[in-house]
């Protein structure tokens, strides 16, 4: 049963109105979304004395595997929503690209965190940028695009080449496209979005990302710096912490607690950032736990995965301080399993006996999938870095015959 746009949400009752009571260990989280965020959240809440319920739209989803409960069902279903929700005394998300609707009809029976309002401009990135901008936050200079010539017009304006995106949905390097000048303006199917957003390429040294953990009562602490490579758009290392001098990691800090605040986030919010001489901007934020933040189950004294939970039942945060100096995370993908399923050699990646393996649950390994990661603690980062990469390196089984 689909939402009905005249028919209202139940009212709210007195669990959702007590948004600053901290919820304790006992008390029941909802999840919604089921993957692999979800799966290592609730693992963490599950540790700490909580119980969590999964809403998802898949049937065995890696969550659901660790989860005391899961509901099944479409995310816009109102009897769906009503029947998760009603179990919960607090409710967090693992992705945005949820219906805001879901969330505000959450909230009805329970904080829910983060808001509707903040998916609202999360999942539009030209609404996003515009946010931050407005603010005197530093973005990506960016224009909003329909069409050829407004395309044109704006590559004029910013320079060749750009970046061209949907302004919502898509990740990992989904729905975009880079545009080296006019002439390849034609390989943008137009038609396949309502709104785009041009952002000018930026020729940045590295790229890092700073999650915020924040509470209802706007208490923040920060996770170390990290810094990210990818690999065909796809985050392939995190090394934490950055390779920055402390004044441009300290403004790095500045720059995601102010997002967090301006959007009112509680939970976590992860702003990637790119780093350019002396000047840091804004790439994209996500308001949930993520991929670059996994190093942290094994690097920091607090998981982002342990905080996020803390943040959303308001509890003190955790230390994020680092147990080594230097901390790694590699992905690992479906391309690693052989054609016909074949696993990856785990013994041979786990002969080293630093690496830690984690691995989501998901049934289906498919090219360019996130299957699992690599982590590694150590004193010296080039050392750690080596032996994370040829750890992984050793995953694929030589006879594939």
């Amino acid at each position: 049963m689909e939402i009905q746009a005249d028919k209202s949400p139940p009212p709210m009752n007195d669990k959702a109105s007590l948004i600053c009571d901290p919820h304790l260990p006992g008390c029941t989280i909802g999840m919604v979304g089921g993957g692999q965020l979800g799966r290592m959240f609730a693992v963490a809440a599950a540790a700490m004395g909580y119980k969590v319920v999964i809403f998802t739209d898949a049937e065995n989803s890696p969550a659901s595997h660790v989860a005391d409960q899961t509901v099944v069902g479409d995310l816009n279903d109102q009897a769906a929503i009503d029947r998760f929700a009603e179990q919960c005394d607090v409710i967090t998300l693992e992705f945005e690209n949820i219906p805001a609707t879901t969330i505000a009809r959450c909230r009805k029976f329970a904080p829910t965190y983060p808001s509707a309002s903040v998916l609202a401009t999360a999942q539009d990135r030209l609404v996003e940028k515009t946010t931050f901008h407005d603010a005197g936050l530093p973005v990506t200079p960016f224009r909003k695009v329909h069409d050829f010539d407004s395309l044109q017009s704006v590559g004029e304006e910013l320079g060749w080449p750009l970046i061209i995106k949907t302004a919502r949905s898509g990740y990992d390097g989904k729905g975009q496209h880079r545009i080296e000048s006019a002439s390849d303006a034609n390989q943008v199917q137009w038609s396949t979005a309502t709104e785009w957003i041009a952002e000018q390429c930026i020729q940045f040294e590295k790229e890092v990302s700073v999650i915020v953990a924040r509470t209802p009562d706007g208490r923040c602490e920060t996770f170390p710096i990290f810094e990210n490579t990818h690999a065909n758009h796809i985050l392939d290392i995190s090394v934490a912490p950055a390779d920055l001098t402390n004044s441009m990691a300290e403004e790095a800090r500045r720059i995601a607690v102010a997002a967090a605040e301006i959007l009112d986030v509680v939970g976590l919010l992860c702003v990637e950032l790119f780093v350019r001489g002396d000047k840091i901007l804004i790439n994209e934020v996500a308001p949930r736990p993520h991929n670059s933040g996994h190093l942290t189950i094994e690097g920091c004294e607090t998981s982002q995965f342990e905080q996020h939970v803390r943040a959303v039942c308001n509890l003190p945060l955790g230390s994020t301080k680092q147990r080594t100096p230097t901390a790694a995370m590699a992905n690992l993908l479906g391309d690693l399993w052989a054609p016909d399923g074949q696993a990856p050699d785990w013994m041979a990646a786990l002969a080293d006996p630093g690496i830690s393996l984690h691995l989501y649950g998901k049934a289906q390994p498919k090219p360019s999938r996130k299957m699992g990661h690599l982590t590694i603690t150590g004193q010296d980062r080039d050392a750690v870095v080596s032996r994370l990469t040829e750890a992984r390196a050793k995953l694929p089984q030589a006879d594939r015959s």
